[in-house]
């Protein structure tokens, strides 16, 4: 009986040991949560090679490594720099021409770091429609989303090569697939070739790309950026330069293991096309940082030179202040 009352004792204790021992975990885990800083980042459109770097940080553990709980969002129908500026979410990813036009209308958003050194959009369209040139736009089609940036690049360009950008029609297809529009509405549109273009390629569909910059340094911008507003950079300073370390931590991982990165990101967004996003961020990956001496470094020269070109297209009702409307001081060193 005595012995069956030790076995009984000896139980008990043990089983109070794992429960203490399960609290301590449970409590030390709740504790460290608590110590991490929560903040929300914004993207622009459904996930993307375009952002990579982010989802590499959150799965590398590079944020928490900075304090930081990251939760990366959709941007909905209110839009990214919307939920940026009114503080809705801490940080996002934006463009260079949006910020322009906001800040002309007094948004305090501002660009923090250039997710690509080199703009790498184009009008695309298939090879049958035999657009080469800015000048073949004449008679045709072009498919967009109600800009007048649209406009005033596709006439850019044409005077260029002294077509009449008259000669041009312009319908709204708004988020429409461009292979659908080029095959049924239009007959070009505006992508980036590091998604769109790569998979044109992967469907065997043959494209003509015409680079905005391979007509205007005016146009070589940056597009996409990370923003956040003016109120996060008075205020939590540390925490902008603690986000885009680990930032760039993932975008210099992506830089320099782009298939260990591209699986990285087709894991955290199952729904993506894994060889699409493989080939994109093959093509993508030595373009995120390019010439420049690190990632996300952005040049007055270039908000100026653009800035200046939407201005005399009538495009902003003022000129921009450049030098507010981005900053490189919580780059990584």
């Amino acid at each position: 009986m005595k012995k069956w009352l030790i076995i009984l004792l000896v139980t008990l204790f043990l089983a109070a040991c794992g429960n203490q021992n399960d609290n301590e975990t449970e409590n030390n885990q709740t504790s460290q949560d608590e110590k991490l800083k929560k903040l929300t980042v914004v993207l622009d459109w459904t996930p993307n090679t375009n952002h990579t770097g982010l989802y590499v940080a959150l799965d590398q553990g590079f944020y928490e490594k900075e304090g930081l709980d990251v939760d990366i969002i959709m941007p909905g129908e209110t839009g990214a720099d919307q939920l940026i500026a009114s503080g809705k979410a801490d940080f996002g990813v934006s463009y260079q021409e949006s910020i322009t036009q906001a800040r002309i209308q007094g948004v305090p958003i501002v660009s923090i770091a250039a997710v690509i050194q080199h703009n790498t959009s184009g009008f695309a369209s298939p090879v049958e429609k035999n657009i080469k040139s800015p000048k073949d736009f004449e008679g045709k089609k072009y498919g967009g989303w109600g800009s007048p940036i649209e406009r005033s690049v596709i006439a850019s360009l044409m005077n260029k090569e002294k077509a009449n950008p008259d000669e041009v029609s312009i319908i709204n297809i708004g988020d429409a697939d461009f292979f659908t529009a080029v095959e049924r509405d239009v007959d070009f549109a505006w992508i980036y070739y590091g998604w769109t273009g790569v998979e044109a390629k992967l469907r065997g569909k043959d494209i003509n790309m015409i680079y905005l910059t391979d007509y205007s340094e005016n146009l070589d911008y940056y597009t996409p950026v990370l923003a956040t507003n003016e109120k996060m950079i008075q205020t939590n300073p540390d925490t902008v330069k603690s986000f885009l370390k680990a930032t760039a931590e993932g975008y210099d991982f992506a830089i320099e293991k782009p298939n260990e990165a591209a699986d990285i990101l087709i894991q955290a967004v199952p729904d993506l096309n894994p060889e699409l996003v493989r080939k994109s961020q093959e093509w993508l990956s030595p373009r995120y940082q390019d010439d420049a001496q690190r990632w996300g470094e952005q040049k007055l020269e270039v908000w100026e030179n653009y800035a200046n070109w939407m201005f005399k297209n009538n495009l902003l009702e003022n000129e921009l202040e450049a030098e507010k409307a981005f900053t490189n001081e919580f780059l990584p060193e």
